[in-house]
């Protein structure tokens, strides 16, 4: 998986960008893992999705790669359907469509 070094390199080259992406993961809880005052609870995550986002074209590929990475990440059973993430995948489309060229 996403190891520390990577995570800092890939937080340095997408700064607000990763910072958002989190915000929104764990604004969404889609694992229920949000307590409140552990706000970089999803960066591991956020360290595995942002790269992949750069291929991503619709709501939908987004859709795709945040639910494999949550596979990836969490047991398939506590990650549930596709369906169980639309909302999220909307949110960080619209994060991705809005922010991806202030991370250069």
């Amino acid at each position: 998986m996403d190891s520390r070094n990577n995570r800092k390199q890939i937080k340095e080259q997408y700064g607000i960008v990763f910072n958002t992406l989190s915000e929104i993961l764990f604004r969404h809880d889609p694992i229920g893992i949000n307590f409140g005052d552990n706000t970089d609870e999803y960066d591991p995550e956020v360290g595995t999705i942002l790269p992949r986002l750069e291929t991503a074209t619709t709501e939908d590929q987004v859709l795709q790669i945040i639910h494999e990475e949550f596979i990836k990440w969490f047991d398939a059973d506590l990650v549930g359907s596709k369906e169980k993430y639309q909302a999220l995948a909307r949110d960080v489309w619209e994060m991705w469509r809005r922010l991806k060229e202030n991370y250069k």
